[in-house]
């Protein structure tokens, strides 16, 4: 597995070309977000049927982003695919994150630590749901779980060291945060590459 320094330096090469179309993909991620969440009424439930989706879309960009070094921002998207049985992709999405939710708030019943670690044990899923788009939902589940068995720590000392740079972010008036959240989303992918050859 790559250090933490040499998973930021391949996030920041693989950014090089890219780093204003990945802002403007997680613009638009988030934009959606708010516009959808804030609709009267009906708002919160909307947000958490196409959070599956949309989430699965950034993953997507900030896969192919990593892998070809080309990026579409059509792809954000993507996950919204209602062909086939059960609503199709946008079925599988929206099962992946409500059952991830699920477990992650059970967890959460016991304490705040586990509810964390839960949510660290799903953090591949959307990647292995583009990967292996065969497996069913709670499958794709057991295999983040798998995967991240005595790595979750590896990914949470990741997302700490970017620390110095969310405390920089906060007197930016939040504008720091478009660069930082793509650089975090492609370190991020990159840790999933490196684990997915380790496996």
């Amino acid at each position: 597995m790559l250090t933490y320094t040499e998973i930021r330096k391949a996030a920041r090469e693989a950014l090089r070309n890219n780093w204003w179309n990945a802002v403007a993909a997680y613009l638009i991620y988030f934009a959606i977000t708010v516009i959808v969440g804030s609709i009267p009424g009906a708002g919160q439930i909307a947000i958490i049927l196409a959070a599956g989706a949309l989430t699965y879309g950034l993953s997507l960009f900030f896969l192919s982003l990593v892998r070809k070094r080309a990026t579409d921002l059509n792809e954000i998207f993507k996950g919204f695919n209602f062909s086939g049985t059960n609503m199709g992709l946008f079925g599988k999405t929206m099962g992946v994150f409500l059952l991830s939710s699920l477990y992650i708030f059970l967890w959460s019943l016991l304490f705040i630590i586990p509810g964390i670690v839960a949510a660290y044990s799903y953090r591949l899923i959307y990647y292995l749901l583009i990967d292996r788009p065969e497996l069913s939902v709670s499958e794709i589940l057991r295999e983040s779980r798998s995967m991240m068995y005595g790595n979750k720590a590896r990914l949470f000392w990741l997302d700490l060291s970017f620390i110095g740079w969310f405390i920089l972010c906060c007197f930016t008036f939040g504008i720091g945060f478009l660069f930082l959240s793509p650089y975090m989303c492609t370190a991020a992918v990159i840790f999933y590459e490196n684990l997915r050859k380790e496996n």
